[in-house]
């Protein structure tokens, strides 16, 4: 069997890598061992990030609705409930657009989630 020498496809996978780690600080961005460490530790804390992401926004989202409804004297949870009621079926985020950009048309969602929701006794 004939010798393989490798030299040119580990220097192409090495220097993908350093590649990569640019801008790293110290050892991580010029040794091969530590910048593979910290490039893959950079792909986990990405992958991370991507799920995160979702909830932050929805976390914003709901903090935006519930702003503008307090504001209008009801509750989160009594105007999603009066919105699921009354089968409006907007999700979170445009919501939380209407109340910031669109007022009027967020306040006609109120009415009809106040119209729909049960009122407790006191």
């Amino acid at each position: 069997m004939p010798r393989v020498k490798r030299g040119v496809t580990s220097k192409r996978r090495h220097k993908k890598i350093l590649k990569l780690a640019e801008g790293f600080y110290g050892r991580k961005k010029n040794l091969w061992t530590r910048a593979t460490e910290q490039v893959q530790k950079g792909w986990q804390a990405s992958f991370k990030g991507r799920k995160l992401r979702k909830r932050q926004f929805r976390t914003l989202w709901i903090a935006r609705i519930n702003s503008a409804c307090r504001e209008n004297d009801i509750s989160y949870s009594r105007f999603i409930n009066g919105m699921l009621k009354a089968g409006i079926t907007l999700n979170r985020k445009q919501l939380a657009e209407m109340a910031v950009t669109d007022a009027p048309a967020f306040l006609k969602l109120v009415e009809i989630a106040k119209q729909n929701v049960m009122v407790a006794p006191k």
